[in-house]
């Protein structure tokens, strides 16, 4: 095994783990530990590059530092990825080589669930470190993230309705959700419950063809999706969906998804700011799946109650940001990354 570390600025460590025996081929990223150990998802892609994947692991551990951040959890930002086929690459031998990586951060990273990892692959990742959370209950750890993520997202929507329309109420509102996964299938049978009318889209069109069949929603073709008119566009598949490109074609009033690093470039959220649509920063909006696991680290183990009243708090974290980008008359992107710069900087402080 080929551990080499990447000089990456702003980051506490970035490496690389070449492994001839298993195959891996993977990133960890530790952008920040000021309020704890770096904790974020393992993500296994079939990156054209390690260029391509060294920018994705990148900015998501960046983007996991300000998640955990706002929402409190105690906890910094990191990630890793692996690159490789999902079809093709997995073995447990790769695995348990990914543990030992991820050992070789002693304790200052900590893996989980993410894109294309499953319970069972962590399970192998821990013969080789402790240093994993999000596993089953029947394992010590607090399950399967994506409800929780989904219901906090659905806390987020609810809570920019409230912001831009007055009230939670969801019913009759249009809701376009691209990708329909684990996680935004979820929050869409929870969207529907509360009265919204659905349309989805995603890659796998035998996915969206099942999910229409059984709750009735409307569908759209992946690549056309963004001539639909709706109130509120819910990105659930990878980033960078809200770019240069694609903002001329919005006629949504809100964007809330649960994708990571929705918007391409930063400056994207003052251009959403300039059009009247309300952006609800990613990171705040997703932020249940960490805050879940991270309550694996309170005394006495897992709580799922005590999980459940965090989540809840995203309505008043969204809301926060919200405010203070009207009142700073700035994107709300930035406004979240203030906050959460704000709660970082108030950790250095002395007590």
């Amino acid at each position: 095994m080929n551990i080499t570390d990447i000089p990456v600025e702003g980051y506490e460590r970035v490496a690389r783990c070449h492994d001839k025996a298993t195959g891996l081929h993977a990133l960890i990223a530790v952008h920040d530990t000021t309020l704890g150990p770096a904790l974020g998802g393992m993500r296994l892609w079939n990156y054209k590059s390690e260029e391509a994947a060294l920018f994705d692991v990148t900015r998501l551990a960046r983007g996991m530092t300000y998640k955990s951040a706002v929402a409190d959890t105690g906890l910094g930002g990191g990630k890793c990825v692996i690159l490789g086929d999902p079809d093709k690459v997995k073995s447990p031998e790769l695995f348990e080589a990914m543990g030992r990586f991820v050992e070789d951060f002693g304790g200052s990273y900590i893996t989980a669930e993410d894109m294309n990892i499953k319970i069972v692959d962590l399970l192998h990742v821990r013969k080789s470190t402790d240093h994993v959370a999000g596993l089953g209950r029947e394992h010590g750890g607090s399950g399967n993230p994506s409800p929780y993520t989904a219901y906090g997202c659905v806390v987020g929507i609810e809570t920019a309705a409230a912001y831009r329309y007055g009230s939670k109420d969801l019913s009759g509102k249009h809701i376009l959700l691209q990708g329909v996964g684990a996680v935004g299938s979820e929050m869409a049978r929870l969207l529907k419950e509360r009265g919204a009318r659905i349309t989805i889209c995603d890659i796998k069109e035998d996915r969206v063809a099942e999910l229409c069949k059984e709750h009735g929603y409307e569908s759209v073709d992946e690549s056309k999706h963004l001539s639909v008119d709706c109130d509120i566009y819910a990105p659930c598949a990878r980033g960078a969906g809200v770019n240069d490109e694609t903002i001329p074609q919005l006629t949504c009033d809100i964007i809330a998804g649960c994708a990571n690093n929705i918007l391409l470039e930063p400056r994207h959220g003052d251009v959403l700011r300039s059009k009247n649509i309300l952006y609800a920063p990613d990171y705040v909006v997703n932020a249940a799946g960490i805050i879940n696991v991270s309550v694996e680290r309170h005394p006495g183990g897992y709580d799922e109650e005590i999980a459940m009243e965090k989540i809840n708090r995203i309505d008043d974290n969204l809301t926060e940001v919200f405010k203070l980008a009207d009142e700073q008359e700035i994107a709300t992107n930035i406004a979240a990354k203030r906050l959460a710069l704000k709660r970082i900087e108030a950790a250095k402080q002395p007590s």
